[in-house]
């Protein structure tokens, strides 16, 4: 029998029996982790609301053996809340569509349970907060996320230089398959032909350059989106349901 502390970010939250949760959480040490919390959904229960998705709790998890992630789920015994951005959130539905894609972004790049997955984790937790606060668009605030998830799982993509030579940009061509833009020469069948200023918000999105990315015109909001969802898909090799409810 062992005791278990970590951060997390709750992802999901299924009901189990007469008054229990299975809670899926990302945790920053075990990735991804499901564990039960007993009785967290009687009116009595000292920490039901604090493992509401969306929710970033610092969690105590009891485990039967010497591993956190074994043949039975863990229990979740204690729950302090670190930073509610649920509140902030649910209110609002661009923010809560958008939170909920990055939720389930954040659980399929983290699949394995146990298997630590520390970038994806904090930028999920960075991602909730400017989410919450809301001082950028919620869209664009998701579509940060993806780009900047999909990098750090070894899917970055090129909005400037050639993916496949190299060649300095701007280059107008891009490609899925190849990882971004491509030049003249290397342009292969199929490829899109964004506007430039769409790829210059793509760019900024993934770099963080928030001045840009806020004074970047709507139609090219909704373009960039688009070659975003496109990109998600093709290296997860499935949509994100959640992305269907998102606003443009």
């Amino acid at each position: 029998m062992s005791l278990f502390r970590d951060d997390g970010v709750v992802l999901r939250a299924q009901k189990l029996g007469e008054a229990d949760r299975i809670i899926t959480l990302l945790t920053r040490q075990h990735g991804k982790v499901r564990a039960v919390a007993r009785g967290v959904r009687k009116t009595k229960s000292k920490f039901g609301a604090r493992l509401e998705p969306f929710s970033h709790v610092d969690v105590q998890f009891f485990s039967r053996g010497s591993e956190l992630i074994g043949r039975g789920l863990p229990l979740c015994t204690q729950v302090e809340t670190i930073a509610p951005y649920g509140g902030s959130i649910v209110t609002d539905y661009g923010r809560y569509t958008a939170g909920t894609a990055m939720l389930e972004t954040a659980e399929r790049f983290a699949e394995n349970e146990g298997e630590p997955a520390v970038q994806q984790y904090l930028l999920l937790v960075g991602g909730l907060r400017t989410l919450a606060a809301g001082l950028h668009e919620s869209h664009l605030v998701l579509d940060a996320f993806l780009l900047r998830s999909l990098a750090v799982n070894g899917y970055g993509a090129s909005f400037t230089d050639c993916a496949k030579c190299g060649l300095e940009g701007p280059n107008r061509f891009f490609s899925l398959q190849a990882g971004g833009v491509l030049c003249p020469d290397c342009r292969v069948p199929g490829c899109a032909v964004p506007s430039p200023e769409t790829l210059v918000l793509l760019g900024a999105l993934l770099s963080g350059d928030w001045q840009t990315a806020d004074s970047c015109e709507p139609r090219y909001w909704r373009e960039g989106s688009g070659l975003v969802a496109a990109y998600l898909q093709w290296h997860l090799e499935r949509g994100i349901r959640s992305m269907r409810y998102v606003e443009k």
